[in-house]
């Protein structure tokens, strides 16, 4: 009882607004590469008895939230340091996490896989269920083939680096870019990726602007 009263109770209410403070925090030392300030938070959580894995998981979304493929390793790492706190078990569950929770701060930092999903989902919300290329389609009968499912698709492997010259989106939507990686981290290796295939695949879309059978809106 001597030694209980000698350390401060920590504020925290896991239903309460200094839960919800604390955690908000945590995430948004990460997101600033504040290594220092998110160890912190953390052991504030972890001392005042939160669930390890609720930290564990908030990793994991952050991970691909926020770090996302700036470094694509910090998803894997984020799920490896869930797996080794429920092996581990608290108190030793905790050195996992600092490694995690350092990892997750230090590494580059981008959004746009989910800012690009959140696009992608809008689309879908706003446009419903535009109808698939021809090209795409699945063709398993042969009535289908004769209906033209699957007819003029380009297979990418037997093409130069796998880029085939061929749509993928619905007509209506062939100018979309959800998907805008960032001059961050690994990001900036699959931008050039990115911009060599959309290249591979104008020469589709120029065709179709060009075909005068094409329909109108």
């Amino acid at each position: 009882m001597r030694e209980a009263t000698q350390h401060k109770a920590l504020i925290y209410d896991r239903a309460g607004e200094e839960h919800y403070n604390i955690i908000s925090a945590f995430i948004k030392s990460m997101r600033g590469s504040d290594c220092d300030a998110a160890l912190y938070w953390m052991m504030r959580m972890v001392e005042a008895g939160e669930d390890p894995m609720f930290i564990a998981r908030r990793m994991v979304i952050f991970a691909a939230e926020d770090v996302g493929n700036a470094d694509p390793r910090a998803l894997t790492v984020a799920t490896s340091v869930k797996e080794a706190v429920e092996f581990v078990g608290m108190p030793e569950g905790v050195i996992p996490l600092a490694q995690g929770v350092t990892y997750l701060a230090s590494a580059p930092k981008s959004n746009a896989s989910y800012r690009g999903m959140l696009a992608a989902r809008e689309d879908v919300r706003k446009l419903g269920a535009l109808p698939v290329p021809m090209h795409l389609r699945n063709a398993p009968t042969p009535l289908m083939r004769d209906l033209g499912y699957g007819s003029g698709y380009r297979y990418p492997h037997d093409y130069e680096g796998a880029l085939a010259e061929q749509d993928y989106l619905p007509d209506d939507i062939q100018a979309r870019r959800y998907y805008q990686p960032s001059d961050r981290g690994y990001e900036i290796r699959i931008r050039e990726y990115i911009e060599r295939a959309r290249q591979a695949r104008s020469g589709a879309s120029s065709r179709k602007a060009d075909d005068p059978d094409k329909p109108r809106k």
